[in-house]
């Protein structure tokens, strides 16, 4: 078997974390600590997270959108693939280091995605971001930990809580929508969605393009 090779660290902002990108073969992995964050062989729920949340916002005009984490750009490349060519696509990513691995070490993986004009790359906590937007977003993508909670960073639980739901909820064009992927289910953060006023949908999704394997979970709140 091909061994792991270390090919780069990055701390967390704001944390006494680290990310580690990792490669075996053709084969990359973004670790923190044992925890394995994304893999570039598991594309499939992230994917369906650009794709499903432009079918809900279909037809608007120029629709804005924003992305909390370019990880492996999974989600940024199937939304360029999904939306309109008028769309405006903002991620908003907390880790320096990750956006320098998408323009080096991984930049074939991204295959050109953060040069399309339609993308905005803003180094910055998402939550920020959210919290001075306004009513300014068509879509808010949240793929920010594995789930609605905060693994790589503690700030992240806030974007999950009631009061950083309502953010985005406010940060949203009426009838737009907040998009949350996850691991695996929770019910306790459906409710809290609900309880924000949302019309909640909870959608399972493959977590790669086969028919088999994990599923991860993926809920839509709509404003």
């Amino acid at each position: 078997m091909i061994p792991w090779e270390h090919l780069a660290t990055a701390e967390i902002p704001g944390t006494a974390g680290e990310m580690r990108l990792m490669r075996r073969g053709s084969e990359y992995s973004i670790m923190l600590g044992p925890i394995e964050l994304m893999n570039s062989r598991l594309s499939g729920s992230e994917e369906a997270l650009a794709r499903l949340s432009c079918e809900k916002i279909a037809g608007r005009p120029a629709p804005t959108i924003l992305v909390g984490g370019l990880g492996m750009g999974f989600t940024l490349r199937a939304l360029l693939a999904t939306a309109p060519a008028d769309a405006r696509i903002v991620v908003a990513e907390l880790v320096p280091a990750v956006v320098e691995w998408a323009r080096g070490p991984m930049a074939h993986i991204f295959a050109g995605s953060l040069d399309d004009k339609r993308v905005e790359i803003v180094v910055e906590d998402v939550a920020s971001v959210i919290g001075a937007a306004g009513s300014r977003f068509d879509a808010i993508l949240l793929d920010v930990d594995n789930g609605p909670g905060g693994l790589t960073s503690e700030a992240n639980d806030a974007l999950y809580a009631a009061r950083g739901l309502g953010e985005a909820r406010r940060a949203l064009q009426p009838g737009g929508v907040l998009a949350v992927w996850s691991q695996g289910p929770d019910e306790r953060f459906a409710s809290r969605l609900r309880n924000g006023g949302f019309a909640v949908e909870e959608v399972r999704v493959k977590a790669n393009r086969g028919k088999r394997g994990a599923r991860h979970v993926i809920w839509f709140g709509t404003r």
